[in-house]
């Protein structure tokens, strides 16, 4: 159990930290019309 507390615990933070990182970071070179949030009225117009 030690084991797991002082490597594979932080091991896994970390890569969860820098999963989202890369996921945020990935809108910057998105094209700008991809970047934007979705158009929620649309989606609720077509229902």
């Amino acid at each position: 159990m030690a084991i797991f507390r002082q490597y594979i615990a932080p091991l896994l933070v970390v890569l969860v930290f820098i999963v989202a990182l890369v996921a945020v970071s990935a809108r910057i070179f998105l094209p700008s019309d991809m970047a934007a949030p979705a158009p929620i009225g649309l989606i609720i117009h077509n229902l």
